[in-house]
């Protein structure tokens, strides 16, 4: 690793940090450079962008890294908090594990209980955290290939909303509000504290060509919303939510159907239905569509060897916080829960 020198990122960022992204077939669009200035922004948080660079001075490799801190939760160095993926982008092994010994050495140096990158393969020196996967569906070529491979009682579900007043939008940011309510609400009965709304506004700007918000409404009122990124040839949706009181008339399918279609007429080769834990609700609901399961390993360098903390609404030891969130009236949860979120990676 002699020929090779890991450095911080400076403001502003280099451009060819994202020439180096676009160019990598292992990239999600979490590495791309922008993110950092949306949580930044929004959260507050310190970032260490770190890359390689040869002996040329040419990058070979980045590791988008944000410093989470909390008084509820400790100190995370994470790639990437709030989102799906990140870690460690390289051209060659070696160029990885300059940037892994580098990661390492900065989360001693900064305390952290915790060092995580979110990544699809285990890491040396980490204790691999496999939980979570995501699920992908390969898209056919069209709409009628895609409706003959569902199964009678998921197309009886997406039939069933269509009964109702129901109405389907799609667009950007002039639908911000509509998805807000809706997964702000969910959010609330789940016991979970929420983003703030400027998140998805930030992303959408940052990012306007990539983003989508669909909404589904009944009798006039927005009941289902989706927020989609692109990225090459998949589309994701890393947030969604459904009303309750609207579970009876399969809007969630409904809008599943729609979202998936879109992705269909827009060319995607693939679409993911984004992170769950195996055989948890949403688990269930995301195999009925003919998916199939991508692993996803987080990988935790931590203060005590492999013993890392689990901030999660898993963990039986919040399950009274999560009780008493649930009957926070919404415009107090939507208040709080931006300040607690932005603390949880």
């Amino acid at each position: 690793m002699k020929n090779l020198t890991v450095q911080i990122m400076r403001d502003p960022l280099d451009r060819r940090w994202d020439d180096f992204v676009a160019a990598s077939a292992d990239a999600t669009h979490y590495h791309r450079s922008g993110w950092r200035d949306i949580i930044r922004d929004v959260f507050g948080h310190q970032s260490y962008y770190l890359y390689a660079v040869d002996a040329s001075d040419h990058f070979v490799g980045v590791l988008p890294l944000m410093l989470v801190k909390s008084l509820l939760f400790g100190s995370h160095l994470v790639s990437m908090p709030f989102l799906n993926s990140g870690g460690i982008l390289a051209s060659s092994d070696e160029s990885a594990a300059a940037l892994s010994e580098q990661a390492r050495r900065l989360a001693l140096d900064c305390s952290v209980d915790n060092l995580q990158l979110r990544e699809r393969q285990g890491r040396a020196g980490f204790s691999a955290q496999t939980d979570k996967i995501t699920m992908i569906l390969d898209l056919p070529a069209s709409e009628e290939m895609l409706w003959a491979g569902l199964g009678s009682k998921l197309r009886a579900q997406v039939r069933r909303c269509q009964r109702e007043d129901v109405r389907f939008a799609s667009g950007g940011s002039e639908l911000v509000q509509d998805f807000y309510m809706v997964f702000s609400q969910n959010m609330r009965d789940l016991g979970t504290p929420v983003y703030p709304r400027r998140f998805f506004q930030r992303i959408i700007e940052a990012f306007p060509d990539e983003v989508t918000i669909m909404v589904v409404y009944l009798a006039g009122k927005p009941v289902a919303a989706a927020f989609l990124l692109a990225y090459k040839d998949t589309l994701e949706i890393p947030w969604a939510s459904t009303l309750r009181s609207a579970n009876k008339y399969s809007v969630n399918m409904y809008l599943y159907w729609n979202v998936i279609t879109h992705a269909i007429k827009n060319g995607y080769a693939h679409f993911d239905f984004g992170r769950c834990s195996r055989d948890k609700g949403t688990y269930q609901f995301k195999k009925q569509w003919d998916t199939r399961e991508v692993q996803l390993v987080w990988n935790n360098y931590g203060k005590n060897g492999d013993q890392h903390s689990r901030v999660s609404a898993e963990n039986s030891k919040y399950s009274l916080l999560i009780s008493a969130w649930q009957r926070l009236p919404l415009p107090v949860a939507n208040i709080l829960g931006p300040w607690i979120i932005k603390g949880v990676p």
